[in-house]
């Protein structure tokens, strides 16, 4: 593992610092700035330039509590992309809820500074204030339709089993603390190699309510009952964003824990995490195919790619943790690009959430359907797109450290889930249009999903750029 040098704390943090100041001030100037979205669109470039300028400096600052490194600037990215991808969509859809404030913006950029810090995060302490500054921005983003019932009651169920997760997260780290003395991750992997109690039942234990709380926040199966109410309750917008960046977050602490604070099980974390991933596809797969909410549907798509995730991080080592952070890249274009093309669907008096309103979509509206199509392959894992490309890296890093059952079973539910998400085509293609069906668009909407259409056919025909990079994010780790 490269050993981090101290790095001034100001530059460490620069990109955070940078979101903090324009949430803010998009929060106090919200009476003042028509333009709010230019406001959120300019604090998340100048991140992302300052980002990417300290990309080749990596180090720990605050005594090694944040961690600025190749992997926590993967994810950053990630976070970054599905931020803009969410705003450019938000534009015209909120305008429509009626829903057009400052805060809603603010909220997404504190939401993303929490990811930010999760990712960074050297010290559960500093994890914890991350999980948290995410997750209570996400509790008021699920229930900004405030006149909206099933919109309060995402928020309310949201913050409920949220706040169980981090009970789960707590107590584990008050287990883990009271036998190592440390909550620095690795200062804890150091204390249980160099004392012999890896084993220990408190260190299982921790272990244990390390995995629910994470799970919670990746929405795998047993954990993830609050997703699909959450999910179809919230704006359309919000839910675009809470089904990428959040649970690009949550695979972020993932792997810095597991594979650091206890690199030394990974044996033993492995066992509790292959059944939990099997789980979690089987649940996401086979419930979806039931559902006729298309917000629903994608709900429990997500819990499936949730598992196919959790594949890598099962894998372990250079591959299959870079295989994850591939995947999780690939999934921000694809998946909310299909939410993009939901959101079009919705005006005046219309929702167009139900699957059944895409019955003729390709007659009426072929460009919009040919979106979905390109979306809808790439989630199934059809090539050429780019959701082919993410699978295929990941069962390829499964195989190669035994697990080849275990892609096996990936593979076998990657077929199941062709079903639910080619019955959207069908009902585009092989259906005739009910109704006239009208679309709702803007310039911010349509550049969304045409960065995301390119990127998913451009990455599935030329990958070896995005996993090389993931590659080279993982060597200092």
């Amino acid at each position: 593992m490269k050993i981090l040098t101290e790095m001034p704390d100001v530059t460490a943090l620069m990109p955070e610092i940078v979101m903090t100041c324009l949430a803010l001030v998009l929060l106090m100037l919200d009476l003042f700035i028509r333009r709010k979205e230019i406001t959120a669109l300019l604090a998340i470039v100048i991140a992302a330039v300052v980002g990417f300028f300290l990309t080749g400096s990596s180090g720990t600052a605050f005594s090694g509590m944040f961690i600025s490194d190749g992997y926590s600037s993967f994810f950053k990215l990630i976070f970054l992309v599905s931020l803009v991808l969410s705003v450019l969509i938000s534009i015209r859809y909120i305008k429509i809820e009626s829903v057009n404030f400052g805060e809603y913006y603010s909220l997404m950029l504190f939401s993303t500074l929490g990811m930010m810090l999760m990712a960074s995060a050297g010290d559960i302490i500093v994890l914890y204030l991350g999980l948290e500054l995410m997750a209570l921005s996400l509790y008021v983003l699920a229930g900004f339709l405030r006149h909206d019932t099933k919109s309060n009651e995402a928020s309310l169920k949201y913050f409920l089993l949220g706040a169980f997760a981090s009970a789960f997260l707590l107590y584990g780290t008050s287990m883990i603390y009271g036998l190592t003395g440390t909550t620095n991750l690795k200062a804890i992997a150091h204390y249980l190699a160099a004392n012999g109690v890896a084993h220990n039942p408190a260190v299982m234990l921790s272990v244990i309510l390390f995995v629910v709380a994470f799970g919670f926040k990746i929405a795998a199966a047993p954990f993830h009952m609050w997703a699909p109410d959450v999910y179809e309750g919230a704006p359309t917008s919000v839910t675009a964003f809470m089904s990428v960046g959040p649970k690009a977050a949550g695979f972020a602490v993932f792997g810095r824990v597991f594979l650091t604070a206890f690199g030394g099980l990974q044996v033993d974390w492995a066992g509790i995490l292959i059944p939990l991933a099997i789980l979690t596809m089987a649940v996401g797969n086979i419930l979806a195919i039931s559902q006729t909410n298309i917000k629903r549907m994608l709900a429990y798509s997500s819990i499936a790619h949730a598992g196919y995730a959790l594949i890598g991080l099962i894998a372990g080592g250079g591959n299959g943790v870079a295989s994850m952070m591939n995947y999780l890249f690939i999934y921000a274009f694809m998946n909310i690009g299909a939410f993009g093309v939901v959101i079009m669907l919705r005006t005046e008096g219309f929702k167009g959430e139900e699957i059944t309103d895409y019955e003729g979509l390709a007659k009426s509206h072929p460009l919009a359907a040919a979106l979905m199509l390109v979306f809808m392959f790439s989630l199934t894992g059809i090539p050429p797109t780019a959701g082919f490309v993410g699978k295929f890296y990941l069962f390829m890093a499964a195989v190669a450290e035994g697990y080849t059952w275990l892609a096996l079973v990936a593979v076998i539910f990657s077929a199941i889930s062709a079903y639910f998400y080619l019955r959207i085509v069908m009902y585009m293609y092989m259906k005739e249009p009910k109704a006239e069906v009208a679309l709702s668009t803007s310039a911010p909407h349509g550049i969304a999903l045409a960065v995301a259409t390119c990127a998913v056919l451009l990455i599935g025909v030329l990958p070896s750029g995005i996993i090389e990079l993931a590659r080279a994010a993982v060597a200092g780790f």
